[in-house]
């Protein structure tokens, strides 16, 4: 076993940190991965969704889900105008829906409160429902090209194996945003995590032919991997089957078919009992609507097959 990963409090290489970015930015190609919303022209709005809809759900599933939201809903004030139940209607099957709840809710603070915009600073965005600080830098980033990395899961493994360290959330911050030069957040942000996407990946990190291997303190030697732990390590979900989470999906799939009866709803809810439905009302993914429950706003019956995925 080799030497361990060197910890957080160990001095920093800087001019190494912008050496990885510089290697990754000269290696990037971004017409090779074609996501949607990488397209000239996005709107702020377009890449605030995309990024919403990514929190939790893979890229390459987000992508044909994103163009038909972006075409029903092109600014803040056409979803804010929507009824909640076409928001989740449209976003079933992306998985944790409660996400579609806080995008209608974020859409209505815009208009509220930014003129129908998306704010182009950090506290403005992170005053927004559903927004934490790698959405609201993933922003700052991709729509304003502002000097900062959001650090999703791939980025902080980058940055933890190229400098060695351990590193917790705000380490792994620092050290990416330190490293971007003036004016190319977007395209340091988006280099990144194709990398950690493609190539500097968490099980089968593919080192030959890392463009940035060379200078990494790690290049999958003997040593522990300094990404194996810290704060942004991934963290394994629990089972699906038969999870609260798979009874919550059924009971909002049943909901957009049409009025769902209190019976069948607790029927639905199973082992997990009426917690499960008193939960998906604080959400606000459903409501009671007399003895039954029913997604906010609807209006008659969906044309949607029902799916059981989870919420």
């Amino acid at each position: 076993m080799g030497a361990p990963p060197r910890s957080a409090d160990d001095p920093v290489d800087h001019a190494a940190m912008r050496e990885l970015v510089e290697g990754v930015l000269a290696w990037h190609r971004p017409e090779e991965r074609k996501l949607p919303w990488r397209t000239p022209g996005t709107t702020p709005w377009g890449i605030l969704l995309s990024e919403v809809m990514a929190q939790q759900t893979q890229a390459d599933r987000v992508a044909e889900r994103w163009v038909q939201l972006i075409q029903r809903f092109p600014d803040p004030a056409t979803m804010a105008d929507a009824a909640p139940a076409e928001v989740i209607d449209l976003w079933v099957g992306l998985g944790y829906n409660r996400r579609a709840v806080n995008l209608h809710r974020a859409a209505v603070v815009m208009v509220e409160q930014h003129d129908g915009e998306v704010p182009d600073d950090l506290d403005g965005l992170l005053s927004l429902p559903g927004i934490g600080p790698y959405t609201a830098r993933a922003v700052l980033a991709f729509a304003f090209d502002r000097d900062v990395v959001p650090v999703d899961t791939n980025v902080a493994r980058i940055v933890a194996r190229h400098s060695g360290r351990v590193l917790d959330r705000s380490d792994a911050q620092v050290l990416a945003d330190g490293a971007v030069r003036w004016g190319r957040g977007a395209l340091a942000a988006a280099a990144l995590m194709d990398l950690g996407a493609t190539t500097c990946r968490a099980r089968t990190p593919a080192c030959d032919r890392c463009p940035v291997a060379s200078t990494c303190s790690w290049a999958g030697g003997p040593e522990e991997d300094p990404a194996g732990r810290g704060a942004h390590r991934p963290r394994p979900q629990g089972r699906f089957e038969g999870s609260a989470r798979q009874a919550r999906g059924r009971i909002i799939a049943a909901a957009r078919a049409g009025r769902l009866p209190h019976d069948a709803a607790v029927e639905l809810a199973g082992e997990h009992g009426v917690g499960v439905l008193d939960a998906l009302v604080a959400d606000g993914l459903v409501v009671r609507d007399g003895e039954g429950f029913a997604l906010p706003g609807a209006r008659g019956k969906s044309r949607r097959g029902v799916r059981d995925r989870e919420d």
